[in-house]
């Protein structure tokens, strides 16, 4: 542990030039008092790590020190195509490999290069979770990124409607989609997701089971993701939209229901509205998206709905009257 804080030392030094203990101690999450020691430490051992006094002071590398110590291990390696995710990363229990590669490779770089990341990570964040999802990871993530990692059998409890379920599965993978998480995993020769956070233990079994080498993460998932949107948009309502509500549409119903509104579109009346048919999930949902464009929009079918609509109006014009 404490060789790996030495080196990490070096290579943040190699990195940034000069930083104060303070500094350090915040980097490599230790006390004032352990950046000392191991400043000590690195100078008896032949690094020429140089402390400048005064305000303006701090650690530095004499003369153009370079270290070679930036070759990865096998866990870092791993954790170099997450570095973009730092959020992510961290939930799932991979924060300390990911900083230190990221240590590594700017310490690669020549002194003219090294800004480059700062650059970037000043003008492009990727902010994954949506916006009112909460900060905390689901308690399960770490030990099933940990289980993925490392090919291993997990005995699972996963609540289901009113009951929990038990599941031994192969963890294959796991994907982050709009602030929630979901575990890609073979259960009796299947391939099953499930969300995260309804999984209410998991507890290794001591088998390690063997990857289908033809398994493709990202395919399965746009696959399944594309399987999901149209079983869930099992029923059409047909609507008149005027120019305001066409614009708006984008805005209360799922894109890809708004791609074949917009695709299915009649042309447009003396007065710019448009006929078409949009997918939803039910006429519940349906009467739902279609109040949130109040009078810009008319339903037609089915007569139950407009019905409806026509019931929620006269009680507005009940109220507003």
């Amino acid at each position: 542990m404490r060789a790996a804080r030495l080196i990490n030392m070096v290579l943040l030094l190699q990195s940034r030039g000069m930083l104060t203990a303070g500094e350090l101690a915040a980097e490599l999450e230790v006390s004032e008092r352990t950046v000392y020691r191991d400043a000590l430490a690195l100078s008896a051992a032949g690094v020429p790590v140089y402390a400048e006094q005064g305000r303006t002071g701090g650690y530095r590398l004499v003369g153009g020190y370079r270290t070679r110590l930036t070759g990865l291990s096998h866990g870092e390696a791993e954790a170099l195509f997450l570095a973009g995710l730092p959020g992510p990363a961290r939930d799932m229990g991979l924060d300390e490999p990911v900083q230190s590669v990221r240590r590594k490779m700017l310490a690669a770089l020549p002194p003219g290069l090294r800004e480059a990341s700062q650059r970037a990570g000043q003008r492009f964040h990727l902010d994954a979770p949506g916006w009112f999802d909460r900060a905390d990871p689901p308690e399960q993530l770490a030990e099933l990124a940990r289980a993925v990692w490392q090919d291993r059998v997990l005995a699972m409890r996963y609540r289901r409607r009113d009951e929990e379920v038990g599941r031994d599965v192969e963890p294959y993978g796991l994907v982050l989609k709009s602030g929630v998480w979901y575990l890609v995993g073979r259960v009796d020769a299947d391939l099953r997701t499930y969300r995260v956070d309804r999984i209410t233990g998991v507890e290794p079994t001591g088998a390690v089971f063997t990857r289908d080498p033809a398994f493709d993460l990202p395919e399965f998932w746009a696959q399944r993701a594309a399987e999901f949107v149209r079983q869930m948009l099992r029923t059409t309502i047909t609507i008149r939209l005027s120019p305001d509500g066409l614009r708006g549409l984008r805005f209360v119903a799922e894109p890809p229901a708004v791609r074949e509104a917009l695709e299915v579109a009649g042309e447009p009346d003396r007065h710019g509205w448009v006929r078409t048919r949009l997918p939803v999930e039910s006429l519940d949902v349906g009467y739902t998206y279609m109040l949130r464009l109040g009078p810009e929009v008319e339903v037609l079918e089915p007569p139950a709905l407009r019905e409806r609509f026509a019931d929620a109006a006269r009680r507005l014009g009940d109220l507003y009257r």
